[in-house]
């Protein structure tokens, strides 16, 4: 089954509420929510006190991607902001097996996601500890960037490599590279305006699952 996680930088951040009962309402499960600190990224986005607000008035799956230096020392502050599930990037400063055990002892679930210029092979060592592995399909930091079709490859490899966790890809993620994605293994699609900025957001849920060829 593709879960759709459509990312919080692409909705209207004037009305939040409206916006995550209207992806909700659509189909979606999980909301994918960018932290940067522009340190690690060239950009800031928001931090815990938004996801805070959000886990009040939200019941979706709060898919936590930390565009952060130190990922470690920020663990049980996301936990108890409401995080579900907390991806750190295997190239910040925090050592990878300390960051998952400290993610897990806070009761989340552990992603750890890769920049396009990483190797896939530098993550296959962590998939038997984690939930999620992230494939970035752009330069992290800034949305409305094209999807880089060399991603799909690291999808193969690490869906060969452990069959049993959540593979995700972000970034350029239409119903064209979906398709794509979902073929070679990925079964959760980080989506942002393909979603929020859709008249039917139920409709762009279901094409990107593939559900509803677009006519």
């Amino acid at each position: 089954m593709t879960i759709i996680s459509p990312s919080l930088l692409a909705a209207d951040f004037a009305r939040l509420d409206r916006e995550l009962a209207k992806i909700e309402k659509g189909g979606a499960a999980w909301l994918h929510l960018d932290v940067m600190d522009g340190v690690f990224v060239p950009n800031i986005s928001f931090g815990l006190p938004v996801i805070q607000s959000l886990r009040k008035v939200s019941g979706l799956t709060f898919d936590v991607h930390l565009m952060i230096t130190d990922p470690a020392r920020y663990a049980a502050d996301f936990a108890k902001a409401g995080a579900d599930l907390l991806t750190f990037h295997l190239e910040s400063g925090s050592d990878p097996e300390e960051t998952i055990a400290l993610i897990h002892a806070q009761g989340m679930r552990a992603g750890i996601s890769i920049r396009p210029g990483t190797p896939v092979e530098a993550l296959l060592p962590y998939l038997d500890q984690i939930e999620l592995a992230l494939v970035m399909s752009v330069e992290p930091g800034f949305g409305g960037q094209k999807f880089m079709p060399e991603s799909l490859a690291k999808i193969r490899a690490i869906r060969a490599a452990a069959p049993g966790i959540h593979i995700s890809v972000d970034g350029g993620v239409n119903r064209e590279t979906a398709k794509l994605c979902r073929e070679a293994g990925a079964d959760v699609l980080v989506a942002g305006s393909a979603v929020f900025g859709a008249e039917d957001p139920g409709r762009a849920i279901a094409c990107l699952k593939g559900e509803d060829d677009g006519a």
